[in-house]
């Protein structure tokens, strides 16, 4: 959890710097992360993902990015609508920016269904 701790810090105080209305908590053993209410991303084990769709999941999948996966019940793997936030978006504002948009609006209409 150590470093999770560190890494919750860095994302942030660091990283959203300078967005607005950007809260996380935290949540089986990580930590999730909301704009205004809206669970737009989560950090478990040092890795920091963003909710994608059909739409722009092919937006991660060029830069190689993988889904976030757990073991749940029984051993079985689940596989959730957040995938890896690629370092290349991490170091352009601009880019995150366009990217915390993006999930933001997709945990909206993922609410709405």
């Amino acid at each position: 959890m150590a470093k999770d701790d560190a890494f919750h810090e860095f994302v942030m105080n660091e990283l959203f710097a300078g967005f607005d209305g950007i809260t996380s908590r935290p949540m089986f053993g990580g930590f999730g992360i909301y704009q205004n209410g809206e669970f737009f991303a989560l950090i478990d084990n040092g890795q920091l993902y963003f909710k994608v769709d059909e739409i722009n999941q092919r937006d991660y999948e060029k830069y190689g990015s993988k889904p976030f996966v757990y073991t749940g019940h029984k051993g079985k793997q689940v596989t959730l609508s957040y995938w890896e936030l690629p370092a290349d978006v991490m170091d352009n504002h601009n880019l995150l920016r366009t990217y915390i948009e993006k999930s933001v609006a997709i945990a909206k209409k993922s609410k709405k269904k």
